[in-house]
């Protein structure tokens, strides 16, 4: 049972200690959304992203007006883009960020992440063509989060991957001015990647 200690505690803690709930993300498989056009593939995207988390900033609110702490950021979560747009004919995934990012401002989130590819065990030719879009995505997108697992510790660390997103980080940042500006004009690109890492190990 709850005690007026804790109550205080509580209250405390969102008064004084600025408690707050970082994120709240809502996973989207976008499995269905591939397609041999890919322009119909970034459609099937952004249609399914806006049907789906249309509702997601709203009921954060709701939730963070309810129990009174706030809810910092509001987050979607897709299947890595680079197992979806390799089933397209297209050369540059861009479009597919571009869709991504459309449909994140449409239904009002702060991020959208999964433009991401997963090589710790090797690459893909979807993998190859994501990771050499990763650029030009970061450099003309806003709300976009793209990472590239390169390790884990059962399969150990890709190094070629490794060796190449050094090269994708130095160029991203000579098409952002070396500080991660969006189009936005702002620090766009190092808040994706404090929200998403660009580079990352996981386990397992």
């Amino acid at each position: 049972m709850i005690n007026q200690h804790e109550i205080l505690q509580t209250i405390e803690m969102i008064d004084q200690q600025h408690l707050d709930v970082r994120t709240i993300t809502m996973g989207i498989s976008l499995r269905d959304c591939c397609h041999s056009d890919a322009n119909t593939s970034c459609t099937k995207i952004y249609d399914k992203i806006c049907r789906l988390a249309g509702n997601l900033v709203k009921t954060g609110e709701q939730i963070s007006s309810e129990f009174g702490i706030p809810i910092v950021n509001k987050r979607i979560s897709v299947t890595p883009i680079s197992m979806i747009a390799e089933s397209s004919d297209a050369e540059s995934y861009v479009p597919f960020a571009k869709a991504m990012d459309k449909a994140a401002k449409e239904v009002g989130v702060d991020y959208i992440g999964g433009f991401s590819a997963l090589v710790h065990k090797g690459y893909t030719v979807g993998d190859r063509k994501l990771i050499n879009s990763i650029p030009e995505v970061l450099a003309s997108t806003d709300v976009v989060c793209s990472s590239v697992n390169v390790g884990t510790t059962r399969a150990g660390i890709n190094m070629d991957a490794v060796r190449d997103m050094g090269l994708i980080i130095r160029r991203t940042a000579e098409l952002t001015n070396g500080f991660g500006f969006g189009t936005d004009g702002g620090s766009s690109v190092r808040r994706r990647c404090q929200a998403g890492g660009i580079l990352q190990c996981g386990r397992g």
